[in-house]
C-alpha cells in the first residue's frame, strides 16, 4: 500500500507537507453488509406465512421452496387465504383462474396449510378446487415434530 508522500529528499524542510490519504477502508461495510444478508437470509422464510394456523405434525422431511409457488391457508374458522389475503366464500376458484403458468408452461406449486382441527372434508374441498383448476403439484404444510 503505497502512502500519499511526496518527497524531494528534503522532508518537510522543504515546505512540502504531505498529501491526505484518499483511500476508504470497506472491510466494515462488508462485513456489516454481509452480516445483513445473513440476517434477511435467515428470516425471510420466516415471514412468508401471516396467517396464524395450527398445523399438524408430521415426521416427513422438510421440502426445498420453489421460486414459484402459491400458498392457501384454512383457519379453524373456515376462512380461506389467497397467500395472505383472505377470500369470500366461493372466490377461490376465480382467484385461482386467474393465474397463469409460469414460461416453462407449467402450473405454480401450491402449498396448502389447514389447520388441523378442520374436518377432511373441507380440505379436500379446497383440494378438488386446485385440482379443478389445473393444480397438479399441491403441498400439504405441516409442523415437523421434534420426536
Amino acid at each position: 500500500m503505497a502512502m500519499g508522500v511526496h518527497s524531494s529528499g528534503g522532508g518537510r524542510r522543504g515546505g512540502r507537507s504531505r498529501a491526505p490519504m484518499a483511500e476508504i477502508n470497506v472491510t466494515p461495510l462488508v462485513d456489516v453488509m454481509l452480516v445483513l444478508l445473513i440476517i434477511f437470509m435467515v428470516t425471510a422464510p420466516l415471514l412468508k406465512a401471516a396467517v396464524p394456523i395450527e398445523l399438524p405434525e408430521s415426521r416427513a422431511k422438510a421440502m426445498s421452496e420453489e421460486a414459484a409457488q402459491i400458498t392457501i391457508s384454512m383457519r379453524r374458522d373456515g376462512v380461506i387465504f389467497y397467500e395472505t389475503s383472505p377470500l369470500a366464500p366461493g372466490e377461490l376458484p376465480e382467484r385461482l383462474a386467474s393465474v397463469s403458468p409460469g414460461p416453462d408452461g407449467k402450473m405454480p406449486l401450491v402449498t396448502l396449510r389447514a389447520d388441523k382441527a378442520l374436518e377432511y372434508g373441507r380440505v379436500m374441498d379446497v383440494m378438488g378446487e386446485l385440482n379443478r383448476a389445473g393444480f397438479t403439484s399441491i403441498s400439504l404444510v405441516t409442523d415437523v415434530s421434534g420426536g
